[in-house]
């Protein structure tokens, strides 16, 4: 007998990937550049210079046995010292090195810290619209997703958010700017979160937890929008955060958890944190790249090109009649569906070559998901098949 949810997760990926080995195979047939693959949030710029400039350096000298080597199980002292010093200067925190553990990625770091904290049957908020995987994460870790809505402007709806508190509730996914929304949450919303969080936390008789998923922190687009450092609002947060989209290096799976002194027993989450690392398999984060980061704090790639994308798909979708959520960040556009059933939608959408992804996975029915981290010539070039897609519907 094999466990029947690992069969289940190994024979069926998820609808993202599945419309990603799709295009895959559309594009062998017809062409590349007829394919609008919108599907995976794949980072489309390169990794800016100093990345480069890093490894050269690091690759250079005389100790690379010591470079491709492990490092302490929860990661090279010196680099969590620099990444804590970086921290420190942007956000006006007093991190130290012993707040961090390096991982392989955001994943990893979601899956230990949902490891370090979970009892059996325990339950974690999910803000909707949220990725899909962290039912995946939640569930591997013998807990349950309790799912809020949002509201129109795709905050948190935060009465819902209160009602679903119970006396099982043991931590919320934060996820700001968000996947697959591209809203940043704001200042209002976060310090609403963590004031309904502590009046729970003192009826219910239990600490309840924030979990900050950051991979796109630095992927925002106008002067006047702020992405709130949550350690700042609600003392019992812990930061998982990623370089996979910041320094556009989503296949090297770097990133690192952040445990702030501030957190209720402090020590001993941190030792679970170290505990749920070492049952997963997840120590020694690639020593490498734990160089490569600390050599890159505070450097991104070009968040620009991003930016004009976004400005360019938003502008050409909302002229042609659609609706869309504007982003903050990240590299995601959530449209309004053509019809109540956004599955058929992205069906239909395929016969144009538009590769899309419905919200129903992210729990949100009726909307879909372009990611629009592609070259710009993706998004002109799609422009056409979208306003055939638009012409259809209104026949």
């Amino acid at each position: 007998m094999l466990p029947k949810d690992m069969l289940a997760l190994g024979t069926k990926r998820s609808a993202i990937r599945e419309l990603f080995e799709y295009g895959k195979i559309r594009k062998a047939q017809v062409g590349e550049d007829k394919v609008y693959d919108f599907s995976l949030g794949n980072p489309s710029i390169p990794a800016p210079k100093e990345v480069d400039e890093a490894l050269s350096e690091l690759l250079s000298t005389d100790n690379t046995v010591a470079l491709h080597g492990y490092s302490s199980a929860q990661g090279d002292a010196i680099v969590r010292k620099t990444i804590a010093e970086y921290l420190n200067s942007v956000h006006g925190t007093s991190f130290n090195a012993d707040n961090l553990y390096m991982t392989c990625g955001a994943a990893a770091s979601l899956c230990i810290s949902l490891r370090a904290l979970l009892l059996p049957g325990e339950e974690v908020i999910a803000f909707a619209p949220f990725f899909p995987e962290y039912v995946v994460f939640v569930e591997g870790q013998g807990g349950k997703v309790a799912v809020v809505p949002p509201t129109a402007s795709f905050q948190p709806d935060l009465e819902a958010f209160e009602n679903a508190i119970n006396e099982n509730t043991k931590a919320v996914i934060i996820n700001s700017p968000n996947n697959p929304s591209g809203v940043v949450y704001s200042e209002e919303t976060i310090k609403a979160i963590a004031q309904i969080l502590e009046k729970k936390s003192r009826e219910l008789g239990r600490e309840i937890f924030i979990i900050a998923d950051e991979p796109y922190r630095e992927l925002v687009y106008d002067a006047d929008t702020t992405v709130p450092y949550i350690t700042k609002y609600y003392k019992n947060t812990l930061v998982c955060y990623s370089y996979s989209k910041s320094l556009s290096l989503p296949g090297e799976r770097i990133g690192y958890i952040l445990v702030p002194d501030e957190v209720c027993d402090s020590k001993n989450v941190y030792a679970c944190i170290c505990g749920a690392g070492r049952a997963l398999g997840y120590v020694c984060a690639p020593t490498l790249f734990q160089q490569v980061v600390a050599k890159c704090c505070g450097k991104t790639g070009d968040v620009s090109a991003y930016k004009k994308n976004r400005d360019l798909i938003y502008s050409e979708l909302s002229a042609l009649g659609y609706e869309c959520v504007k982003p903050d960040g990240a590299f995601y556009l959530f449209v309004k569906a053509l019809e109540d059933d956004a599955n058929a939608f992205c069906e239909r959408a395929k016969a144009h070559d538009l590769l899309i992804v419905s919200g129903d996975g992210f729990f949100c029915p009726g909307y879909v998901r372009i990611s629009y981290c592609v070259d710009e010539k993706t998004i002109k070039n799609s422009i056409p098949a979208f306003r055939a897609l638009a012409e259809e519907y209104a026949k």
